[in-house]
């Protein structure tokens, strides 16, 4: 009888290890694949990342100091009304994960987000949009030795018929209201393109003064017009062609010309732009063009990539969206610009159908190890999943015979 209790103990004791080694093992996969998946793969990916190299040549005996910009566009930041809390975690982890990774690995000295970071700015209450505010915060968080300047969008105050005073008022209080300034030498020209309607509205007429003097600044600078009376007193901006950064594309028919794998889907490229909604109009891109000749021009808005040389050739950069919830391949662009050249390059962000293919794979893996564990696999698959055991136990023992 003794013998027969001591036997039950003893396969009471097999079966609660076997029960805790499964445990651990199945806690090892989870915790794995979840460090994968939401934080390594990101180091993985922008780890290929590198910043272009820009032509330098010597000024003066001194070369000319390079500004690292990165460029991303269209967080659309979800909010009360339309955000589902699971859509809302998953894609803003995704963009705070890639956003912190990129600048860790990649240290950019200034970053521009070409508008529409939030999703429901154009109708937010203000309560909605101080909570949309605080997770933009802390999402985007970066050290004071980074910039980051924010332009806005349609989606942040409102298509033209939408805008108003209060709306763009609470925008610029948040991010500023400066259009134009300068870095290393580099100037940058900010449009509220939502404004660059033409029909002689307030906002309109007001953001059209405040351009055309911006273009006389500009004038001012170069060297031609130095010294002439509308010139004086004048602080002297850098003697360099502005980059334009708006979110509306400037016009262009349509995509039917872009190409890349971020670009937009080969069914919708020859789709029409309607002007003023899609993009600018062809008036609104003249003057922006006349007024400011712009050497490089950087857009958002359409969520999809694109060059486009424009009349003058002033090529344009549309910049794909950076959230998941627009776009399975999200992106940004890294630049590399001084006062006469730039260089650009894309920077890919980790794809969601890769998140997606490993968690499936492994709950394949966990379903596998369980049925194995309690012996319900098929008998062919169960006698291949001994087989492998057992030839992996004797590796060990084969290994060191041959030593």
């Amino acid at each position: 009888m003794a013998l027969v209790r001591w036997g039950l103990r003893r396969q009471n004791f097999h079966l609660l290890r076997r029960r805790r080694v499964l445990l651990l093992k199945l806690t090892v996969v989870v915790i794995s694949v979840l460090l994968f998946c939401e934080y390594f793969i990101y180091y993985l990916v922008l780890f290929r990342c590198h910043w272009p190299e820009v032509k330098m040549p010597a000024r003066g005996g001194r070369q000319e100091p390079v500004l690292k910009a990165m460029f991303l566009a269209d967080t659309h930041l979800l909010g009360e009304i339309r955000g589902h809390w699971l859509d809302k975690l998953r894609r803003e982890w995704q963009m705070e994960r890639a956003f912190q990774t990129a600048l860790w690995l990649l240290q950019p000295e200034v970053v521009f987000i070409l508008g529409d970071v939030f999703d429901e700015g154009k109708w937010s209450s203000a309560q909605a949009w101080a909570d949309d505010l605080h997770r933009f915060q802390r999402m985007f968080r970066h050290g004071s030795h980074v910039q980051l300047k924010v332009v806005i969008g349609n989606h942040d105050i409102g298509f033209h018929y939408q805008m108003s005073k209060y709306r763009i008022n609470r925008f610029e209080k948040v991010f500023g209201s400066e259009r134009l300034f300068s870095l290393k030498g580099v100037n940058f020209v900010m449009v509220n393109s939502v404004a660059m309607e033409g029909d002689g509205c307030t906002i309109c007429s007001e953001a059209e003064a405040e351009l055309r003097e911006i273009s006389r600044k500009l004038n001012c600078s170069q060297e031609q017009v130095q010294g002439s009376s509308q010139c004086d007193h004048e602080p002297r901006l850098p003697l360099s062609a502005p980059v334009l950064l708006q979110h509306y594309p400037l016009y262009r028919a349509s995509d039917a010309n872009c190409s890349g794998e971020d670009a937009a889907p080969p069914e919708e490229r020859s789709v029409p732009f309607e002007e003023k909604y899609d993009v600018l109009s062809r008036e609104a891109s003249q003057k922006l063009l006349w007024w400011l000749r712009p050497r490089l021009i950087l857009s958002g808005h359409t969520h999809s990539a694109c060059e486009v040389l424009h009349p003058g050739g002033a090529p344009e950069v549309s910049v794909p969206s950076f959230s998941w919830r627009n776009r399975n391949n999200p992106s940004f662009i890294m630049g590399s610009l001084t006062s006469r050249d730039y260089a650009l390059s894309k920077c890919y962000l980790p794809c969601e159908d890769t998140v997606l293919t490993t968690y499936c794979a492994a709950a394949a893996f966990l379903l596998v190890l369980i049925l194995a564990h309690f012996e319900r696999l098929p008998s062919s698959f169960l006698f291949g999943w001994k087989l492998c055991r057992s030839h992996l136990r004797r590796l060990p023992s084969s290994s060191q015979n041959r030593k």
